[in-house]
């Protein structure tokens, strides 16, 4: 079905983005025959579980992901890593073509190995679940699957003229510290950049906040809380000062949050505590306000209350916000109206969280996210995939990457 649905697209070139030769129905129906394919692979991703901290666990995954690609005849590259899980680039289509498209996604998860046993992987009439479904090894289930279905409408020859890089990474959970890199270098050799995060609701993501982490670390003075409380200079009396200095950065106009997650400090109640840190998340819609924001943590001091203790900040910018440009603009547009073709009304949406789209979107390339699947409970026990979500939004996915094929 999906190779006679092709016969107008074969039978002559369409231009880059062309909607008018891709037959939605077509990808429709053949994201519905191979669905049961692209479930058993899905569950034998999350079957193998894989924390980003854990490189032995990430490493079998990536192993497992590496063996489908090569079944579907990708060009298989590991990029091995010795303190974190190897990272996976995989290559369909023409070898020398100038042209391509890159697909990112990632096979770490937040959950510990032994989860299963708790958490079991399951399907049920509406949902699959289980750690990791969502987030994001349905995802790249799906992403195999369409590209499954490019090659088997002939559009992924080694003569077609285009390229398909698909990367997997094994860090993203903990903020890519080495494969940021690797996706920057891939994105810089192409021109779109699709993300195999989950929807955001029903909607695809346009825009992505930015992020950065910074430690406040305070040193006091320690002293006997009942014989020398005079001489103690309390660091987590300065640190909660410190707290609502910084908290009052939060701007909702501009897009920026400051939030303190962890704080910590003291040894016992009858000791004036001399050390005290707090971890803090910030948030910016804007790049722009980046580097201010950074310079503001930076340059903290103790306050006038605090004058005799110590202040020590470290930390950064980790993900540019992925802001929403003229380029993303035109391929949600695009997604838009082939989604069309199915009645099917799909929205745009911005989200306070990051992927590694916001480092290719910061390059100027343009970048869609929350291609992945429908679902619920992203890093939370009941994280499951709504299985209604998988074969339209995994035809899409297809659609989008012929559109993109000449």
């Amino acid at each position: 079905m999906l190779r006679s649905g092709y016969s107008v697209f074969m039978a002559q070139a369409a231009p880059r983005d062309s909607v008018s030769s891709v037959p939605m129905r077509a990808w429709l129906a053949g994201a519905r025959r191979l669905q049961p394919d692209l479930l058993a692979l899905a569950r034998s991703l999350v079957q193998v579980e894989s924390p980003s901290d854990d490189k032995a666990a990430v490493d079998r995954c990536m192993a497992l992901a590496a063996d489908h690609a090569r079944s579907l005849g990708a060009r298989v590259r590991v990029h091995r890593q010795r303190a974190h899980g190897n990272l996976l680039e995989l290559r369909f289509g023409s070898p020398r073509a100038a042209a391509r498209t890159l697909l990112l996604g990632h096979l770490d998860t937040v959950w510990p190995v032994g989860t299963l046993a708790t958490m079991p992987c399951r399907t049920d009439r509406e949902r699959f679940h289980g750690p990791g479904a969502l987030d994001m090894k349905t995802g790249v289930a799906m992403a195999f699957t369409a590209l499954q279905m490019l090659q088997e409408a002939s559009l992924l020859s080694r003569a077609c003229g285009h390229q398909i890089v698909l990367l997997l990474v094994s860090e993203e959970e903990i903020g890519s510290p080495v494969s940021r890199s690797f996706t920057e270098s891939l994105a810089r050799e192409s021109s779109a950049v699709f993300v195999l995060e989950p929807a955001q609701g029903l909607a695809l993501k346009t825009a992505r906040k930015g992020t950065g982490n910074f430690r406040i670390e305070v040193t006091g003075r320690a002293a006997h809380s009942g014989v020398d409380f005079a001489s103690g200079r309390s660091a987590i009396r300065e640190l909660a000062r410190l707290i609502e200095h910084v908290s009052h950065w939060t701007d909702p106009a501009r897009g920026i949050t400051v939030n303190v997650g962890v704080v910590q400090g003291g040894s016992r109640s009858n000791i004036v505590p001399g050390h005290a840190w707090a971890e803090v998340d910030l948030r910016i819609a804007r790049r722009a306000d980046g580097p201010r924001m950074e310079r503001r943590f930076l340059a903290l001091r103790p306050t006038p209350l605090g004058r005799d203790c110590a202040v020590f900040v470290t930390g950064g910018i980790n993900r540019p916000p992925m802001e929403r440009t003229r380029g993303t603009v035109r391929l949600f547009r695009l997604a838009q109206r082939l989604a069309a073709q199915l009645d099917w009304p799909l929205d745009e949406a911005a989200t306070g969280g990051a992927s590694d789209g916001n480092f290719t979107s910061a390059l100027g390339i343009a970048t869609l996210d929350g291609l992945g699947p429908v679902g619920d409970g992203a890093h939370a026990p009941h994280e499951s995939v709504l299985l209604d979500s998988i074969a339209p939004r995994t035809a899409l996915l297809a659609a989008l990457l012929a559109a993109r094929i000449r």
